[in-house]
């Protein structure tokens, strides 16, 4: 797989994992098994494991093997896997700019920035995604044609926890059962991810930006979503922590109207050339155009 920084330096990782995924998905055996651990049981039993005490004499090998700074990380003894997972990071650890006009970064990880055709679709992978689909809100979705769709995909290394990327007034959540697919760009060959997968959402109507949609994205082993304030018309600042997904890499998805925000020249040109962007939780993304 291909990154870039902000910087512009590319870099092409290859990890176990993607050549594990990569094989599995081009065998029939392979597929079929990712078949059952996609299903939601698969996840509760993962969870019930992953919540043991046993699980956390794993974490020092975890961090290692995935080069996790824990310096960054809050000082204490994690007596299980999850506990970890979900660990807090230090104040000042992330630097957030607060600046209405601005979109940040709901949390770490590699960016895509799509946009969505007049008739309401984009192309991830050759894999064409309807916003109606992903929404599963025709109405709704219309109000996205011609904006932009900018996917924030996090890996097991990354910080699972998320903040409000702008301030605003939030609805109520709105949750969508399904699969807990991986999220690992293979995948997307093989299955359309973001449409299958379980996810929750909720719009944040906002001063400079009009109506900005911030969706949660489970995946492969837990992938549970945990949002702190899931009912509607709740006042939320820029930065305030949003809620955290449990182990699995995850994605978030943020849509955006047409016309109401400039999207970071690099993250556009980047996903030109098949690359995604790395960021970190607090850095910019887009400008406010009103």
């Amino acid at each position: 797989m291909k990154y870039k920084d902000r910087q512009g330096h590319t870099y092409k990782v290859t990890t176990k994992q993607d050549r594990l995924l990569n094989d599995a998905y081009d065998s029939f055996i392979g597929r079929s098994v990712l078949e059952i651990a996609s299903l939601p049981i698969f996840s509760k039993l993962s969870r019930g494991v992953l919540n043991s005490r046993l699980s956390g004499g794993f974490v020092e090998q975890f961090a290692e093997s995935n080069g996790i700074d824990m310096f960054d990380y809050e000082d204490k003894q994690y007596s299980t896997f999850n506990e970890f997972f979900t660990r807090r990071i230090k104040p000042g650890r992330r630097y957030l700019e607060k600046d209405e006009h601005k979109i940040v970064s709901p949390s770490d990880g590699k960016v895509s920035a799509y946009e969505i055709t007049p008739s309401r679709t984009f192309v991830i992978k050759n894999s064409v995604y309807s916003v109606d689909s992903l929404l599963r809100d025709k109405k709704l979705a219309e109000k996205y044609a011609g904006g932009y769709a900018l996917v924030i995909r996090l890996s097991v290394d990354d910080y699972h926890r998320y903040i409000y990327p702008i301030s605003g007034l939030k609805s109520h959540d709105r949750e969508i059962k399904g699969f807990l697919n991986t999220v690992n760009p293979v995948a997307n060959r093989h299955v359309e991810v973001y449409k299958e997968n379980s996810r929750t959402y909720c719009m944040l109507r906002t001063e400079f930006f009009g109506d900005v949609i911030q969706m949660e994205v489970g995946a492969l082993m837990v992938g549970k979503i945990t949002n702190h304030h899931p009912w509607g018309n709740h006042r939320v600042r820029q930065g305030e922590e949003k809620g955290m997904f449990e182990f699995g890499g995850s994605t978030i998805v943020l849509l955006l109207e047409k016309g109401k925000a400039e999207v970071d020249a690099d993250l556009i040109q980047n996903t030109k050339e098949n690359c995604e962007t790395k960021v970190r939780q607090g850095e910019q993304l887009a400008v406010s155009k009103v």
